[in-house]
């Protein structure tokens, strides 16, 4: 029989694919547990508004047909909302279709790749899938470190990923210093700002002062690119939309490698409510607010330190091999998000949960951890 692997693409037969959160199904069978609840994959609580439910119900009629293929409603209302044209935009399968998409348009084995240690799973998965290489430069604070970005530029750089807020850590960087580092990079360098957590850093009672909205800079920076998800405030990560805005141009060659259809009618009819609907979107964002201070006060009671969150998620070290804690909280129905793979070892990564999963996910710490 034929070794598949020996004749598999180089940059794939070496790749570890991305591992989701175990799912609560899962873990009950696993573990004999009832009642599991999930903090893992940052995904809101609440889920989807009432508005946007109904809208999925009127959109079912329909599945017999293909979706609009160019996405013209939503991208109408996108344009509209973000100041921009419809040329601007990409839709994609989730955020992650679009950094897949910019990997597969511009980089070859030839092209560089620079990202922050700590950051985001997805940009070496998608870097090493096409041959090309990654360049990790490491973190300030947890955070990404832009003077070490910059250093790291070479002629053979072509993407820069930015998450920011970033993810596992949450942490985030402020305006001035952001679009210093972007006046720097040469022009044939694309810079994508993954901002799949704006609405939380950008929420005035919980982000920073000071935290920009990089699709006001996409006049000033042709090389930029922004994406943004409906997956996390807008609670719509089962239905998998999120989009890419840039200039006219690079939307283009975004466009052409896009699959046909890559985004459902469920999705975008959800998402053309959920863009609207500001009260669901602002009962969340309060949620988050609240349980990210919970979360914070107990961890600083039992002594624990914590990577301070723009985001829907916190970064905490327990102490000890996260991967331990993790197991033990999985004994007790709770699921959270184990970082090892992002070279923090004793953190595990807690989602902000409702008011109820807050307090459940305090008592199995504290349990397991003899708190």
């Amino acid at each position: 029989m034929t070794d598949f692997l020996s004749i598999a693409a180089p940059g794939v037969s070496t790749l570890h694919p991305y591992q989701p959160g175990l799912p609560i199904e899962e873990l009950e069978r696993r573990y004999g547990v009832n009642n599991a609840i999930k903090l893992a994959s940052n995904e809101n609580p609440l889920g989807p508004g009432q508005k946007v439910m109904e809208a999925i119900q009127s959109c079912l009629p329909e599945l017999a047909r293909y979706p609009d293929g160019n996405g013209f409603k939503l991208k109408a209302m996108l344009a509209e909302s973000h100041g921009v044209v419809l040329e601007q935009i990409t839709l994609g399968n989730g955020s992650n279709d679009i950094l897949e998409l910019l990997a597969r348009t511009f980089l070859t084995p030839e092209h560089e790749v620079v990202f922050s240690a700590h950051a985001f799973a997805v940009y070496p998965i998608v870097t090493q899938a096409v041959g090309a290489k990654a360049v990790i430069t490491p973190t300030r604070d947890w955070g990404h470190d832009l003077q070490a970005m910059a250093e790291a530029i070479t002629d053979k750089t072509r993407l820069i990923f930015i998450a920011n807020p970033n993810n596992p850590t949450g942490t985030c960087l402020g305006a001035t210093e952001l679009q210093a580092f972007l006046k720097g990079v040469p022009e044939n360098i694309i810079v994508v700002l993954d901002e799949a957590y704006f609405d939380y850093a950008h929420d005035a009672d919980f982000g920073r002062d000071d935290y920009p909205d990089g699709i006001q800079w996409l006049a000033q920076y042709p090389n930029l690119v922004v994406t943004r998800t409906f997956s996390k405030a807008y609670g719509l990560a089962g239905l998998r939309i999120g989009y890419g805005v840039s200039h006219p141009q690079l939307a283009d060659l975004l466009n052409r490698v896009r699959q046909p259809f890559n985004v459902n009618s469920l999705a975008m009819g959800a998402a053309c409510v959920a863009l609207e609907d500001r009260a669901h979107l602002s009962e969340s964002l309060r949620l988050n607010r609240e349980g990210m201070a919970r979360l914070e006060s107990e961890f600083t009671t039992m002594g624990l330190s914590f990577i301070p969150s723009s985001g829907n998620f916190i970064a905490v070290d327990v102490g000890r091999a996260g991967s331990d804690i993790y197991e033990a909280l999985l004994y007790e129905g709770v699921i959270v998000r184990p970082v090892a793979n992002y070279n923090m070892p004793n953190h595990i990564r807690v989602t902000v949960g409702l008011p109820e999963e807050n307090e459940r996910f305090i008592t199995a710490l504290r349990k397991v951890l003899g708190a």
